[in-house]
């Protein structure tokens, strides 16, 4: 059927008791189930990406059936539209006859309509009939007939059959598509999508924050006291915007990794991909952009030794997404490396030889910090009464002890790192008092002491760089830290 009958205003008749049809992606749901399990079929069984595009190839109701039935997402986890459903349940306890017709397929809806409890009948897709638009508004007329239901849904695609409906209930914050709905004359609710800007929730994902992380790229250049030769400062600085680009790519490819997994968690489940608030088909667009204008930057203008620190830096980063953040132990030293890679090619990027000491002080602060980002987490999972393995890692919070344990001896090695380094014959070659340097030592046992203190009483933030950038006590320490730094590179 190629056409459907205008249909009048409800002030025209009384629609109350005719069915309510609800659409699934982008409606009930934030997100959409064709790129929720291409995104866990392409997580979980990489290998085997080349197939979506034979599936592809035999149109896209083979695909909607190949991805439900090859993947296990949870659709209870789901970023459902609370307002939405709140409305439904009134409905519902009306008597009112609820319909869930979607593009997804019927597998996927079966088990949302199974998870909800609200719906009593399911339209889908079923592997030959892809149920949107058109086909979707033809299906509805067959089974209602033309007037004789009401339909919400949220997009372009809708239109035709708002056209159909009795009343065209409106999920949406686009202007244009409401009015666009107004002009058939039947259009019934208005409720807000809960998604901002596109822009918006992609420069939230891309975490430009978590950028400070970066600023470890300049400690070889004010190490070596190479900040008063310019050509070294503008390569430092695009070193530290190179970093920033590829950082925050591997932040949304990290993100679409750990969707389901986020979806779980009682913080990050409102990040933008988890809480359906960004498209992850454009988190799987951005990232690779993002990391191409990076590591193009850096094959310009800086040396190739920085751009193969690039590369390590994001190999060990997908590693740890995919594979070792779900390794006990390993995970806590791929994230102490991760951040000395950024002082290695913070090296490699002004030329300067690579310290033994700075890598070393590095590599023990950073495990420790990486012990107290595991501690904050399986203390919460304890409090929440959790008994099994951490969904994601591999700890139990029976390991919160020796994970506490060996993050705060960590954390002392660093500072006996420092007076080493006190003592070297190179110190004595930079710095005119480097004895001064001894005073930095207490300033770091103690911010180490209190960050772990503050760990132990469940007051920590996940990512103890988060809790340090907002933290007060933090930000003079750190300046008190640099100015004995300075002193001792003065005074005579």
């Amino acid at each position: 059927m190629n056409a459907s009958p205008q249909v009048q205003a409800p002030a025209a008749r009384d629609a109350a008791g005719l069915p309510l049809v609800v659409d699934l992606d982008g409606t009930l749901i934030k997100t959409d189930m064709l790129a929720e399990t291409a995104n866990d079929f392409l997580v979980t069984q990489p290998w085997r990406g080349l197939r979506l595009l034979a599936w592809l190839a035999a149109g896209r109701p083979t695909l909607k059936a190949r991805l439900a039935q090859a993947t296990q997402v949870d659709v209870a986890t789901q970023p459902y539209n609370e307002e939405l459903l709140r409305w439904l349940g009134e409905e519902k306890r009306r008597g009112r006859h609820l319909v869930l017709a979607t593009a997804s397929d019927r597998e996927l809806a079966e088990r949302v309509a199974a998870h909800l409890g609200l719906f009593d009948e399911v339209l889908a897709s079923d592997g030959v009939t892809n149920l949107k638009s058109q086909a979707k508004r033809d299906a509805l007329i067959a089974r209602f007939g033309a007037g004789r239901f009401e339909y919400v849904g949220n997009d372009w695609p809708d239109l035709a059959i708002w056209r159909a409906a009795a009343r065209a209930h409106v999920v949406s914050r686009s202007a244009r598509l409401i009015a666009h709905s107004r002009r058939n004359g039947n259009l019934g609710r208005v409720l807000d999508d809960g998604k901002p800007a596109p822009a918006a929730g992609l420069l939230r994902a891309m975490r430009p924050h978590q950028w400070m992380k970066n600023l470890l790229v300049l400690v070889p250049l004010l190490a070596a006291h190479q900040y008063g030769d310019g050509a070294s400062v503008l390569r430092a600085l695009l070193a530290l915007v190179v970093f920033g680009l590829c950082a925050s790519s591997v932040y949304l490819l990290n993100d679409l990794v750990d969707v389901e997994d986020d979806r779980h968690h009682r913080r990050k489940r409102h990040r933008p991909f988890a809480s359906g608030q960004l498209s992850l088909l454009t988190g799987w667009l951005a990232w690779p952009l993002l990391l191409a204008a990076g590591f193009g930057l850096a094959a310009l203008w800086l040396p190739p030794r920085f751009s193969a620190a690039l590369a390590a830096y994001f190999v060990l980063t997908v590693s740890y997404s995919f594979r070792l953040k779900r390794m006990p132990m390993v995970d806590v030293l791929a994230l102490a490396a991760l951040y000395t890679l950024r002082i290695i090619a913070g090296a490699y990027a002004v030329a300067v030889p690579l310290s033994f000491w700075l890598l070393a002080f590095s590599m023990f602060t950073f495990l420790s910090l990486a012990f107290i980002k595991r501690y904050s987490e399986l203390r919460a999972a304890r409090e929440a009464g959790q008994a099994r393995t951490l969904r994601g890692r591999g700890y139990d919070p029976q390991d919160l002890e020796l994970v506490s344990s060996l993050g705060s001896n960590a954390g002392y090695m660093a500072v006996l790192v420092l007076a080493f380094y006190i003592q070297d014959s190179h110190t004595a070659s930079l710095y005119g008092t480097p004895t001064l340097i001894w005073l930095a030592c207490p300033l770091l046992l103690y911010w180490i002491s209190r960050a772990w203190l503050i760990a132990h009483r469940g007051q920590m933030h996940d990512d103890p760089i988060v809790f340090a950038l907002k933290d007060r006590a933090s930000w003079l320490i750190g300046a008190l830290f640099g100015a004995v730094f300075v002193l001792a590179r003065t005074l005579p």
